[in-house]
């Protein structure tokens, strides 16, 4: 399995994410010829090696004609990319992109997304930024992309609407939920654009990945600071042959004055923000009497928000929390057709080769309405399609 790893700890901008990029290995004559394909004239890609504090790796900057429209709303931007000849790929991520920033800045600015109006973002740098980094990474094609904390930086920021501290409102609407640290240097270190790539092409963000490296790409952006304003991209491998092994976070809570009903809504919270699985053990406590241990697994950046579920969701008075390491299966999902409809399946693969599959039970069960079957036919035509691809399935015993 493929991974790439954005190190975000000095920031990111659209010009530092496609300069990294370049620097990685994608081609820029080939970057240059496929954007060509958006129809759009008066700019021109200048890459360049550049330095920052010792560190080597590639510039870009984009020169824009000045009679360019120095702003477009999200319909106008759409509208480019729809027609232009882009693979539909990069077209969905860019547009991606630009529906993030119109979301985040329709809900600082009270308003709707398609009221809105780019004015930095929307400008045609921005645009070759945005759409040159989805042309990039469609050309990497890798399976997983992860990413380091972010760095914001402080102190303010320029932009159309006046003077704003940093991180700007767009910045901050965008990482919510995303690990992030601030003060590292005196200037805005992730842009609007930035934290829009990030939130739009990120699987998961995490403080210690676990892969095997094979080439590295510095971005080097147009400031200077106490640290290097560099994004370092890695490209690597998972290590297969270990299996997938991470420090994890398991939190624990005992409670034994809380209606049961409230539960399913408590374990329905921590899935929705991002554990790995919750579960609940009936417990003696002191006194002999019967409670609940509220269990959770979860990444270290998840833990804060995770505590502030169990405290404020249950009434637990406080949550205990230790590192664990897990080994977990890679995993895949895809649809199998079937002769009732298809069915999503998740295969687990063990030193590059698929152990078992599973079916969604959800899919299954709907499948068996629709058609007035016992669900268990259900189950025995996805057994079939996976036979016919040479695919192992758990036993039936186990999955009815």
């Amino acid at each position: 399995m493929s991974i790439l790893y954005y190190d975000c700890s000095a920031g990111i901008s659209g010009d530092m994410h496609l300069a990294a990029l370049l620097d990685l290995g994608v081609e820029y004559d080939e970057l240059v010829l496929e954007l060509a394909g958006l129809g759009l004239d008066g700019y021109g890609i200048q890459a360049s090696r550049a330095n920052r504090k010792g560190v080597t790796g590639t510039q870009v900057r984009v020169v824009v004609d000045p009679h360019q429209p120095e702003y477009r709303n999200l319909r106008q931007i759409e509208a480019i990319i729809g027609r232009s000849a882009l693979k539909e790929a990069v077209c969905d991520r860019a547009v991606t992109v630009f529906r993030r920033l119109a979301e985040a800045e329709a809900r600082i600015h009270d308003t709707s997304p398609d009221r809105i109006h780019f004015h930095e973002v929307g400008a045609l740098d921005a645009i070759i930024d945005i759409v040159g980094g989805a042309i990039a990474l469609d050309r990497l094609n890798v399976d997983r992309i992860l990413c380091s904390p972010v760095e914001l930086g402080s102190g303010v920021a320029h932009c159309a609407h006046g003077v704003l501290p940093v991180p700007a409102p767009a910045t901050l609407e965008l990482l919510k939920g995303v690990p992030v640290k601030l003060g590292a240097v005196p200037f805005e270190a992730t842009t609007p654009t930035g934290a829009a790539l990030l939130v739009s092409c990120v699987d998961e963000f995490v403080a210690r990945p676990s892969f095997a490296i094979n080439r590295i790409g510095y971005g080097i952006g147009h400031r200077d600071g106490p640290i290097p304003n560099v994004l370092r991209i890695c490209l690597g491998e998972q290590l297969e042959a270990e299996g997938e092994q991470g420090e994890s976070y398991l939190l624990e809570c005992n409670i034994d004055d809380m209606n049961p009903e409230h539960y399913d809504y408590v374990l329905a919270r921590l899935f929705a923000g991002g554990a790995y699985d919750a579960w609940l053990t009936p417990v003696l406590m002191k006194k002999n009497r019967p409670g609940t241990l509220l269990s959770a697994l979860c990444a270290e950046a998840l833990v804060p928000a995770l505590t502030e579920i169990l405290l404020t969701e249950t009434t637990t008075l406080g949550v205990r929390r230790s590192p664990v390491v897990r080994t977990v299966l890679a995993r895949v999902s895809a649809r199998v057709e079937t002769a009732y409809g298809a069915v999503a399946v998740k295969t687990a693969y063990r030193h590059g080769r698929p152990l078992r599959c599973k079916p969604e039970y959800d899919d299954c069960k709907r499948l068996a309405l629709e058609c007035g079957v016992p669900i268990h036919v259900i189950y025995a035509a996805v057994q079939t399609a996976l036979t016919a691809q040479g695919l192992p399935m758990e036993s039936a015993e186990s999955l009815l």
